[in-house]
């Protein structure tokens, strides 16, 4: 048999459930209300007002500088630590022996023919009547030398003319006969330059003189003895003994009396 219950009092039992509800969820946030102002009023009452607030803030600000500067102390003892480290490591070179530097003034390191053997036939030594060579050969008595092809000859120019020991012409130039070069033709291959030394000072060189020795082949290069030989000692160790050729009077000559000590 079905039981019929009126529309009215479902709203009422419908109306009764929300309001049982809402009571309930009133309830439960009033108190968490009041567990949060009771929470507060704590922390009220132990700041004691706004210097109890700022005390709070300040405490917590010391608290992280405090641990701020301890991390810096640390990192700064890390730092000093790796820097003594590495200086024991790495020595002071500042300290230490400065090294020998090779200066371009080394005259041995700038000597490009240190390593060329010296001729046989270079001059050694300048005389007032001779000269001494490499090969420990002297030509004395006032003889001049002839040095061609790797050998030294004595040679007295004066012989092949009719003017006694003279060997300045009267317009001041020096003046041989062709005769005296002869053995320069005999020669080859011939050599590319040929050094004359004129004794003890240089002079001018007849025109004759210097046709001659171009139709030879051959440059002339006219100096005083003592700068003949120096010359002649580097361009034959530079260029070979086949290239060079030097004609020497003494040191001593003196036009009319010929060389002598």
């Amino acid at each position: 048999m079905a039981c019929t219950i009126p529309a009215g009092a479902l709203v009422r039992c419908a109306r009764s459930v929300v309001s049982s509800s809402l009571r309930a969820a009133c309830a439960n946030s009033l108190g968490h209300k009041a567990e949060a102002a009771e929470g507060f009023s704590r922390q009220r009452s132990s700041c004691s007002g706004p210097s109890g607030i700022r005390d709070v803030a300040i405490s917590s600000w010391s608290r992280e500088a405090l641990s701020h500067r301890s991390s810096l102390k640390t990192t700064s003892r890390q730092l000093h630590t790796s820097s003594a480290a590495r200086r024991r490591q790495d020595p002071d070179t500042s300290s230490a022996a400065p090294k020998q530097e090779t200066t371009a003034s080394d005259l041995d390191r700038l000597d490009v023919l240190g390593a060329v053997p010296v001729p046989s036939h270079s001059v050694d030594l300048c005389m007032a009547d001779g000269f001494q060579l490499n090969s420990g050969a002297e030509i004395r008595g006032g003889s001049g030398v002839l040095l061609v092809g790797g050998e030294g000859f004595a040679w007295q120019p004066w012989l092949a003319g009719d003017k006694g020991k003279r060997l300045v012409n009267s317009k001041g130039q020096w003046d041989i006969p062709d005769e005296s070069l002869a053995l320069l033709g005999l020669v080859w291959p011939r050599p590319d330059i040929l050094i004359l030394g004129l004794g003890p000072e240089i002079r001018p060189l007849a025109p004759a003189v210097r046709k001659h020795i171009a139709s030879l082949g051959m440059r002339v290069d006219v100096m005083d003895t003592h700068n003949a030989a120096a010359q002649f000692n580097m361009l034959v160790r530079e260029r070979g003994i086949d290239e060079i050729a030097a004609a020497l009077i003494p040191l001593g000559w003196r036009e009319g009396r010929g060389a002598g000590p």
